[in-house]
This record gives structure tokens, C-alpha cells and sequence, in this order.
């Protein structure tokens, strides 16, 4: 056999560029092979995955309800923290009240705390108070304490002139305004949730601010 070195240019040429053209042809279905597979394996794996989406898609609804269930019942909380609030807190009471009095024109002279009652879910807080002022103002104070937020019930309400205060139990009488017709004891009763620790001492009595 000749020798390559002794073939001819033409035929080295050719051999060569022939083993070039094998060699290119065979990487290249050895690469295509590879990608093939690779190719194969990808979408494998992309089919489980959108499989997984599918069997998963009716959560992500549930999820985006459940979230919105969320929000609406965070927002029914805080408006019942307001109608009920969660901590015994006898200074805010008395300064919605006193707000509430300013508001209607009349005079809150005393708050006392009596003692609470605990409820299942909830504590009865009451308060004596005496009012005095003209006698429509009055009735507009209790008509605004009904419209609050905050759940205050009134009860045990007596009313009588300010020419004989004793009729209406009040604990102390005052030289009224002229414009003053009427004074009023009651009992004022606020209500604060509560988990089921213990309950906390009664508040100490609480009078009203000096005249």
C-alpha cells in the first residue's frame, strides 16, 4: 500500500478534507444527540412542573379567598375593639363620657366605679354617675351616650328638679346655673373582652375632675 506521503495532491486533498467532513458530521450528531436528550429531559421535567401548576392552581384561588376572609375579619376586629375594647381602661371611659356631656351642655359631676361582673367573653364595668344641666341637654346627652361606638348601657335612672336634688340620689348637691332644670343619678355600664386569665382587681373609685 502507498504510502500517504507518495499519493497524489488531488488524493490528499480529498482524504484529508473527507476525514474533516467525517469527523465534522460525527461531532455533530454526537452534540445533536446530547441536546436531544438534554432537550428531552427538560421537557420532562417542564410537563411534571405544569402537571404540578395544574393540581395546584385551585389552591391559589382558595389561597387569594382566604386572604380576603382575612382582611374582612381584621376589619370586623378593630370595629369591635372600638364597640368592645379588649383592656379595662376607666380613663378612657370617663373621657368619652365627659366628652359626650361637653358636646350636650351638661355637668357630669361624679363617676364610681362599682364592681365588675365577668361574663364568659366579656366584663360588666359600671359607674355611678350624677348629671345636672337643662333638662333637653340631658335627654340630648343620653340620646348621644346610645349613638356611640362603644356599647354603654344606661340603667337605674332617677330625675329630679334642682330645687329638690335629694328626690334624685344624688351623692352631693351644687349651686346650679340658672339655666339648670334637672339632676340625674344613673348607672352607666361599659363592657371590655377579656380572655380566660384571671380577671384583674376593680379599678378604685374614680371621681370627677374638681369644679
Amino acid at each position: 500500500m502507498a504510502k500517504f506521503s507518495e499519493l497524489p495532491g488531488k488524493t490528499q486533498v480529498a482524504i484529508i478534507v473527507g476525514g474533516a467532513v467525517a469527523l465534522t458530521v460525527g461531532f455533530y450528531f454526537l452534540q445533536l444527540r446530547r441536546l436531544t436528550e438534554a432537550n428531552r429531559v427538560a421537557n420532562t421535567a417542564l410537563q411534571a412542573k405544569q402537571r404540578e401548576n395544574t393540581l395546584l392552581r385551585p389552591y391559589r384561588d382558595q389561597e387569594r379567598e382566604l386572604e380576603q376572609k382575612i382582611a374582612a375579619l381584621e376589619q370586623q376586629l378593630e370595629i369591635l375593639k372600638k364597640i368592645v375594647p379588649d383592656e379595662k381602661e376607666a380613663d378612657q371611659f370617663m373621657h368619652i363620657m365627659q366628652a359626650t356631656a361637653a358636646s350636650a351642655g351638661v355637668e357630669v359631676r361624679r363617676y364610681t366605679s362599682k364592681p365588675v361582673a365577668a361574663r364568659e367573653f366579656y366584663t360588666e364595668a359600671p359607674f355611678e354617675m350624677d348629671i345636672d344641666g337643662p333638662y333637653y341637654s340631658v335627654l340630648n346627652f343620653f340620646d348621644r351616650t346610645s349613638k356611640l361606638e362603644r356599647i354603654i348601657n344606661v340603667g337605674g335612672l332617677q330625675m329630679a328638679s334642682v330645687k329638690k336634688p335629694g328626690d334624685a340620689k344624688v351623692r352631693k348637691t351644687y349651686q346650679y346655673a340658672p339655666s339648670e332644670s334637672v339632676v340625674v343619678s344613673c348607672l352607666a355600664t361599659t363592657f371590655f373582652s377579656h380572655d380566660s386569665t384571671p380577671q384583674a382587681a376593680p379599678p378604685k373609685p374614680a371621681k370627677a375632675p374638681a369644679r
